[in-house]
Protein backbone atom coordinates (compact mmCIF):
# COMPACT_ATOMS: atom_id res chain seq x y z
CA UNK A 1 0.00 0.00 0.00
CA UNK A 2 1.27 3.46 -0.86
CA UNK A 3 2.04 5.83 1.99
CA UNK A 4 0.40 9.25 1.76
CA UNK A 5 1.08 12.40 3.72
CA UNK A 6 -1.62 14.73 2.37
CA UNK A 7 -5.31 13.99 1.97
CA UNK A 8 -7.44 16.39 -0.05
CA UNK A 9 -11.18 16.10 0.49
CA UNK A 10 -14.02 17.46 -1.56
CA UNK A 11 -17.01 18.66 0.51
CA UNK A 12 -20.30 18.18 -1.28
CA UNK A 13 -21.49 14.59 -1.59
CA UNK A 14 -18.15 13.45 -0.18
CA UNK A 15 -18.16 14.64 3.44
CA UNK A 16 -21.45 16.55 3.52
CA UNK A 17 -24.69 15.28 2.01
CA UNK A 18 -25.38 18.03 -0.50
CA UNK A 19 -28.40 16.22 -1.93
CA UNK A 20 -30.22 16.44 1.41
CA UNK A 21 -29.16 20.05 1.95
CA UNK A 22 -30.15 21.04 -1.56
CA UNK A 23 -33.59 19.48 -1.26
CA UNK A 24 -34.34 21.32 1.99
CA UNK A 25 -33.08 24.62 0.58
CA UNK A 26 -35.15 24.27 -2.59
CA UNK A 27 -38.28 23.40 -0.61
CA UNK A 28 -37.79 26.47 1.58
CA UNK A 29 -37.20 28.71 -1.43
CA UNK A 30 -40.27 27.43 -3.25
CA UNK A 31 -42.39 27.78 -0.10
CA UNK A 32 -41.27 31.40 0.15
CA UNK A 33 -42.54 31.86 -3.41
CA UNK A 34 -45.85 30.20 -2.44
CA UNK A 35 -44.99 27.16 -4.55
CA UNK A 36 -44.60 23.46 -3.80
CA UNK A 37 -41.47 21.73 -5.08
CA UNK A 38 -42.52 18.71 -7.11
CA UNK A 39 -40.30 15.81 -8.10
CA UNK A 40 -40.42 16.93 -11.74
CA UNK A 41 -39.40 20.47 -10.86
CA UNK A 42 -36.58 19.24 -8.66
CA UNK A 43 -35.31 16.98 -11.44
CA UNK A 44 -35.41 19.82 -13.99
CA UNK A 45 -33.61 22.21 -11.66
CA UNK A 46 -30.85 19.67 -11.01
CA UNK A 47 -30.37 19.10 -14.73
CA UNK A 48 -30.05 22.84 -15.37
CA UNK A 49 -27.77 23.35 -12.39
CA UNK A 50 -25.49 20.43 -13.30
CA UNK A 51 -25.25 21.62 -16.88
CA UNK A 52 -24.14 25.06 -15.72
CA UNK A 53 -21.57 23.67 -13.27
CA UNK A 54 -20.21 21.40 -16.02
CA UNK A 55 -19.78 24.46 -18.24
CA UNK A 56 -17.99 26.20 -15.37
CA UNK A 57 -15.62 23.28 -14.80
CA UNK A 58 -14.82 23.29 -18.52
CA UNK A 59 -14.03 27.01 -18.43
CA UNK A 60 -16.95 28.07 -20.63
CA UNK A 61 -18.66 30.33 -18.09
CA UNK A 62 -17.69 31.89 -14.77
CA UNK A 63 -19.05 31.09 -11.33
CA UNK A 64 -21.26 34.17 -11.13
CA UNK A 65 -23.06 33.15 -14.30
CA UNK A 66 -23.79 29.75 -12.78
CA UNK A 67 -25.24 31.23 -9.61
CA UNK A 68 -27.11 34.18 -11.04
CA UNK A 69 -28.75 32.47 -14.01
CA UNK A 70 -29.74 29.02 -12.80
CA UNK A 71 -33.05 30.10 -11.28
CA UNK A 72 -33.99 32.48 -14.09
CA UNK A 73 -33.21 29.68 -16.57
CA UNK A 74 -35.22 27.20 -14.52
CA UNK A 75 -38.33 29.38 -14.16
CA UNK A 76 -38.24 30.36 -17.84
CA UNK A 77 -39.23 26.74 -18.59
CA UNK A 78 -42.51 27.53 -16.83
CA UNK A 79 -42.91 30.88 -18.63
CA UNK A 80 -42.10 32.78 -15.43
CA UNK A 81 -39.75 35.73 -15.36
CA UNK A 82 -37.84 36.09 -12.08
CA UNK A 83 -34.88 37.96 -10.67
CA UNK A 84 -32.28 35.20 -10.78
CA UNK A 85 -29.79 37.04 -8.59
CA UNK A 86 -32.39 37.73 -5.90
CA UNK A 87 -33.56 34.13 -5.79
CA UNK A 88 -29.94 32.99 -5.66
CA UNK A 89 -29.33 35.09 -2.55
CA UNK A 90 -32.43 33.69 -0.88
CA UNK A 91 -31.52 30.14 -1.83
CA UNK A 92 -27.96 30.66 -0.61
CA UNK A 93 -29.24 31.70 2.83
CA UNK A 94 -31.14 28.41 3.10
CA UNK A 95 -28.27 26.37 1.68
CA UNK A 96 -25.86 27.72 4.28
CA UNK A 97 -27.98 26.21 7.02
CA UNK A 98 -27.53 22.63 5.76
CA UNK A 99 -24.70 20.51 7.13
CA UNK A 100 -25.90 16.90 6.86
CA UNK A 101 -22.93 14.56 7.25
CA UNK A 102 -22.27 11.65 4.93
CA UNK A 103 -22.39 8.39 6.89
CA UNK A 104 -19.04 7.76 8.56
CA UNK A 105 -17.54 11.17 7.73
CA UNK A 106 -16.98 12.41 11.27
CA UNK A 107 -15.45 9.16 12.56
CA UNK A 108 -13.20 8.96 9.51
CA UNK A 109 -11.88 12.52 9.77
CA UNK A 110 -11.37 12.29 13.53
CA UNK A 111 -9.26 9.17 13.04
CA UNK A 112 -7.27 10.62 10.15
CA UNK A 113 -6.42 13.97 11.72
CA UNK A 114 -3.48 12.63 13.77
CA UNK A 115 -1.88 10.68 10.93
CA UNK A 116 -2.27 12.87 7.85
CA UNK A 117 -2.39 16.49 6.83
CA UNK A 118 -6.02 17.08 5.89
CA UNK A 119 -7.15 19.74 3.43
CA UNK A 120 -10.43 20.77 1.83
CA UNK A 121 -10.56 21.45 -1.92
CA UNK A 122 -13.95 22.67 -3.10
CA UNK A 123 -15.63 24.42 -5.99
CA UNK A 124 -18.24 26.67 -4.48
CA UNK A 125 -19.02 29.78 -2.50
CA UNK A 126 -16.62 30.45 0.36
CA UNK A 127 -19.11 31.83 2.87
CA UNK A 128 -21.48 28.92 2.32
CA UNK A 129 -18.83 26.22 2.58
CA UNK A 130 -17.22 27.81 5.62
CA UNK A 131 -20.46 27.91 7.58
CA UNK A 132 -21.48 24.38 6.62
CA UNK A 133 -18.10 22.95 7.64
CA UNK A 134 -18.19 24.81 10.95
CA UNK A 135 -21.77 23.82 11.74
CA UNK A 136 -21.03 20.18 10.89
CA UNK A 137 -18.13 20.09 13.34
CA UNK A 138 -15.59 19.13 10.66
CA UNK A 139 -13.83 22.48 10.33
CA UNK A 140 -11.23 22.14 13.13
CA UNK A 141 -9.75 18.95 11.73
CA UNK A 142 -8.43 20.51 8.51
CA UNK A 143 -5.14 22.36 8.18
CA UNK A 144 -6.54 24.61 5.47
CA UNK A 145 -9.68 25.12 3.41
CA UNK A 146 -9.30 25.91 -0.29
CA UNK A 147 -12.42 27.08 -2.12
CA UNK A 148 -12.43 28.10 -5.77
CA UNK A 149 -13.96 31.51 -5.04
CA UNK A 150 -10.88 32.43 -2.99
CA UNK A 151 -8.22 30.89 -5.21
CA UNK A 152 -9.35 32.47 -8.47
CA UNK A 153 -9.24 29.03 -10.06
CA UNK A 154 -11.38 25.91 -9.81
CA UNK A 155 -11.16 22.15 -10.04
CA UNK A 156 -10.09 20.52 -12.33
CA UNK A 157 -7.72 23.37 -13.33
CA UNK A 158 -4.06 22.66 -12.63
CA UNK A 159 -3.73 26.27 -11.46
CA UNK A 160 -6.18 25.53 -8.64
CA UNK A 161 -4.06 22.68 -7.35
CA UNK A 162 -0.81 24.62 -7.83
CA UNK A 163 -2.34 27.36 -5.68
CA UNK A 164 -3.07 24.74 -3.01
CA UNK A 165 0.36 23.10 -3.16
CA UNK A 166 2.12 26.46 -2.95
CA UNK A 167 0.38 27.10 0.38
CA UNK A 168 1.31 23.82 2.02
CA UNK A 169 4.62 24.15 3.88
CA UNK A 170 7.33 21.91 2.42
CA UNK A 171 4.85 20.13 0.15
CA UNK A 172 6.24 16.87 -1.23
CA UNK A 173 4.86 15.93 -4.68
CA UNK A 174 3.70 12.36 -5.08
CA UNK A 175 2.45 11.97 -1.52
CA UNK A 176 -1.08 13.29 -1.97
CA UNK A 177 -4.46 11.63 -2.44
CA UNK A 178 -7.67 13.41 -3.41
CA UNK A 179 -11.02 11.97 -2.34
CA UNK A 180 -14.16 13.18 -4.10
CA UNK A 181 -17.38 12.25 -5.83
CA UNK A 182 -16.84 14.12 -9.09
CA UNK A 183 -14.98 12.48 -11.95
CA UNK A 184 -14.86 15.73 -13.92
CA UNK A 185 -13.61 17.92 -11.07
CA UNK A 186 -11.90 15.79 -8.40
CA UNK A 187 -10.56 12.84 -10.36
CA UNK A 188 -9.61 14.74 -13.50
CA UNK A 189 -8.09 17.56 -11.45
CA UNK A 190 -6.13 15.15 -9.32
CA UNK A 191 -4.73 13.35 -12.32
CA UNK A 192 -3.73 16.60 -14.03
CA UNK A 193 -1.95 17.70 -10.86
CA UNK A 194 -0.06 14.54 -10.02
CA UNK A 195 -2.27 13.30 -7.19
CA UNK A 196 -3.50 9.77 -6.71
CA UNK A 197 -7.28 9.77 -6.81
CA UNK A 198 -10.11 8.11 -4.92
CA UNK A 199 -13.56 8.23 -6.46
CA UNK A 200 -16.30 8.16 -3.85
CA UNK A 201 -19.17 6.48 -5.69
CA UNK A 202 -21.86 5.39 -3.20
CA UNK A 203 -24.52 5.10 -5.90
CA UNK A 204 -22.28 2.88 -8.03
CA UNK A 205 -22.59 5.13 -11.06
CA UNK A 206 -21.13 3.89 -14.30
CA UNK A 207 -17.85 5.57 -15.18
CA UNK A 208 -18.18 6.79 -18.76
CA UNK A 209 -15.61 9.56 -18.43
CA UNK A 210 -12.59 7.70 -19.77
CA UNK A 211 -10.79 8.50 -16.52
CA UNK A 212 -9.36 5.76 -14.34
CA UNK A 213 -9.27 6.66 -10.63
CA UNK A 214 -6.51 5.11 -8.56
CA UNK A 215 -9.19 3.80 -6.18
CA UNK A 216 -12.97 3.62 -6.08
CA UNK A 217 -15.04 3.27 -2.90
CA UNK A 218 -18.74 3.13 -2.10
CA UNK A 219 -18.44 3.91 1.63
CA UNK A 220 -16.07 6.29 3.35
CA UNK A 221 -14.94 3.57 5.72
CA UNK A 222 -13.41 1.75 2.76
CA UNK A 223 -10.55 4.24 2.97
CA UNK A 224 -9.46 1.93 5.76
CA UNK A 225 -8.17 -0.43 3.09
CA UNK A 226 -6.35 2.32 1.18
CA UNK A 227 -4.70 4.07 4.12
CA UNK A 228 -2.79 1.34 6.00
CA UNK A 229 -2.06 3.41 9.10
CA UNK A 230 -5.70 4.31 9.68
CA UNK A 231 -6.83 2.99 13.06
CA UNK A 232 -9.14 0.04 12.42
CA UNK A 233 -12.13 1.35 14.35
CA UNK A 234 -14.50 2.36 11.57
Amino acid sequence: MKAYKYLFFDIDDTLLDFQATEKEALRALFAEQNMVLTADEERRYKEINQSLWNAYENGKIDRDEVLNTRFSTFFSHYDLEVDGSLLERKYRSYLEQGHHLIDGAMDLIMNLQHQYELYIVSNGVSKTQDRRLRDSGLFPFFKNIFVSEDTGFHKPMKQFFNYVFDRIPNYIPGQGLIIGDSLSADIKGGQISGLDTCWFNPLRKENQSGLSPTYEIQQLKELNEILPSLVKTL
